[in-house]
């Protein structure tokens, strides 16, 4: 089987580079279609080709038998028109097409797949920008009427996805995503001197956009009875990030949060590792990677009880309101005391990321390539 995939987002991050490594720094669909690229080069019985904008990053697998790169550049609208020219010219050589970054070309001239993350656009529409939401709602469910298949990355998310759209149970397929492989842990004086990370500390990891409840959480880390905890916030700023950086303030804590955006990946392991425990307490998430990183590096984690985080947790986690900043105080003060229950979430967190990996990802992504192929012959 031959097999068409749109790199753009591995390659084109939405959040720009890592200023010390030069590498993109991917989150989402863009983190998604890298480790599936990655997978597909080890894949001995299909073949691939790669379609980028610009050159592989280094980070990018090398070209191999099973892998090749397809590079363009196109003036304006590269996945809408330009790929749709390159898919035109090579549709002899390829028997399905796959876009792992929620938008298909125009027109595409081959059977095609496309995945979604999730419909948070639609759940929480006023926290998208005009722009976004708009080509997010046209495109995206363009793209996702005219695809074949559509995969997703839970159950929550394809239940949105069928709601929204009105399309059969059947036609969308859930492929969870995986971890990346387990780094060193480094020591805590180098992340304190590097961070200026002091003490004890709670963490949270996500990109600062209003969905990701932060303010909430800050609101409810403020009314702690330790007052010697940080609250320390990992995260690029996304949109309308105002009001989450002035919430230290209006709830008086604005000596004890400290906002990093640039925590490398080799670092982060560490800061897992360390803290009281991990805390995402999102009112919506297509998944939730970071729950099972920070199980992965024994952190107990607390996240909410909507969307597909309960899918991500099991039963390694515990549950908040999200909408509820007592009850997100209530069950932080809980496992902050109770040191035999943060045992039992490290125990049962360990069990529950080893249900997930790309390498499985990617093995769900092509069986439904495959049922593509077969059924169009």
């Amino acid at each position: 089987m031959k097999i068409g995939v749109n790199g753009y987002e591995a390659v084109v991050p939405r959040f720009g580079f890592d200023k010390k490594t030069g590498l993109p720094i991917r989150v989402g669909s863009s983190e998604f279609a890298f480790r599936l690229i990655q997978e597909f080069s080890k894949d001995n019985k299909n073949s691939y080709i790669v379609y980028l904008p610009v050159n592989p990053t280094s980070d990018m697998p090398q070209e191999n038998n099973s892998l090749k790169y397809s590079v363009f550049s196109a003036k304006k609208l590269w996945t809408i028109t330009g790929l749709l020219k390159r898919l035109l010219k090579d549709k002899e050589k390829i028997d399905v097409f796959f876009s792992p970054t929620h938008y298909l070309p125009f027109f595409t001239p081959l059977p095609s797949v496309v995945s979604i993350l999730d419909v948070s656009y639609l759940e929480y529409p006023k926290l998208f920008k005009r722009r976004d939401l708009y080509q997010l709602k046209l495109w995206g469910g363009y793209s996702l009427r005219k695809s074949k298949k559509v995969i997703t990355i839970s159950h929550s998310s394809k239940d949105g996805i069928i709601k929204a759209y009105g399309i059969f149970s059947d036609k969308v397929i859930v492929a969870y995503p995986g971890l990346a492989e387990k780094k060193n842990i480094k020591s805590m004086e180098d992340i304190e001197r590097k961070y200026g990370v002091k003490g004890k500390y709670i963490l949270f990891v996500g990109t600062l956009q209003p969905r990701k409840n932060i303010s909430r959480l800050i609101e409810a880390f403020s009314k702690l009875s330790d007052k010697d905890l940080t609250l320390v916030v990992v995260g690029k700023k996304g949109w309308m990030y105002e009001e989450i950086l002035s919430s230290p303030k209006e709830f008086g804590v604005s000596n004890r949060v400290l906002f990093l955006d640039t925590v490398g990946d080799e670092d982060l392991p560490t800061f897992y590792k360390n803290a009281q425990f991990f805390i995402l307490p999102s009112l919506y998430e297509g998944f939730g990677l970071p729950v099972l990183e920070a199980m992965q590096y024994g952190c107990p984690v607390i996240i909410s009880n909507v969307s597909s985080l309960p899918e991500a947790g099991g039963d390694a986690a515990m549950y908040v309101d999200p909408e509820d900043a007592s009850d997100i105080t209530e069950k932080m003060e809980k496992l902050l005391k109770d040191s035999s229950l943060k045992e039992d979430l490290i125990k049962k967190g360990y069990d529950q990321v080893k249900k997930f990996s790309w390498e499985k990802t990617a093995a769900q992504t092509i069986r439904v390539l495959e049922d593509v192929v077969k059924n169009e012959r």
